[in-house]
């Protein structure tokens, strides 16, 4: 039995572990387990820097997946905390808490994982992503990181416009270089600000950072979801018309079957 330790592995052997390490691999991606966005977009991965656009109930999602990455692997989760980056109160923790408790997880313990961190302008978003979030993650060796309203700060009259464009880019690299450097998920949410003026020029510097992007939409006739851009995924549109059709009724059709949201 000793002796088969040190023995070179034949062909047969090396293909057997090159299968078993794709195989691994493949099995990391931390999906929604949403099947209208599944079958679109198969999960996100280490080193994915993340946006999600859409309405304010998209913030749900984020507090899904928030609660679905204390999962362990074997139930689609990454068995880690959470770096949660609540940008001007856009989320609600309770969200969080109710989600953990329709898939039998402890409410406190579930929101006692995820590690809430609150701004409320660009200047402390910016010195929290580029000074403090390093030491957050190896803290609580956090796998993953959710930033929840990200370009909201930068969108105020107290932040002018080239000092908007420049720091903004500047934490949108840091970002992404950060989530590969570090091999964790980054995943911002971008809720709508059509009316302001300089929401196109963070929307153009998000869109060119990111290396993911989803867009949730919903109108008086149809409700979908968007990947718009991802590095090997193929992009495409799927429908969200099936009990689960609209972003605000997640909550809801969890309700109906506490076991949705589970692998």
């Amino acid at each position: 039995m000793q002796q088969s330790l040190i023995i070179k592995p034949s062909r047969t052997q090396k293909q057997f572990t090159n299968k078993e390490k794709t195989f691994q691999t493949a099995s990391r991606r931390f999906a929604f387990n949403i099947s209208e966005i599944d079958s679109l977009f198969p999960g996100f991965k280490a080193g994915d820097f993340a946006v999600l656009y859409g309405p304010q109930s998209v913030t749900t999602l984020t507090s899904l997946l928030c609660v679905r990455a204390q999962l362990p692997a074997q139930l689609g989760g990454l068995d880690s905390d959470v770096v949660f980056i609540d940008c001007a109160s856009s989320s609600s923790l309770s969200n969080i808490g109710h989600i953990a408790e329709l898939q039998q997880i402890d409410a406190q313990t579930a929101l006692e994982r995820v590690h809430d961190m609150r701004v409320y302008t660009a200047y402390r978003l910016t010195s929290l992503i580029m000074e403090k979030l390093q030491e957050a993650i190896e803290t609580c060796n956090a796998k993953l990181i959710v930033i929840s309203d990200i370009a909201g700060p930068f969108l105020h009259d107290n932040v002018d416009d080239q000092e908007a464009r420049t720091v903004y880019s500047q934490i949108m690299s840091y970002l992404t270089n950060f989530a590969r450097k570090h091999h964790v998920i980054v995943i911002a949410s971008y809720l709508p600000y059509e009316s302001n003026r300089r929401n196109t020029m963070l929307q153009e510097i998000t869109n060119a950072k990111a290396n993911t992007v989803l867009r949730f939409t919903k109108t008086p006739y149809t409700k979908e979801v968007e990947l718009e851009k991802h590095p090997s995924y193929m992009l495409g549109v799927a429908d969200l018309t099936s009990e689960n059709q609209a972003l605000t009724d997640f909550m809801g059709s969890a309700r109906a079957n506490p076991n949705y949201f589970l692998m």
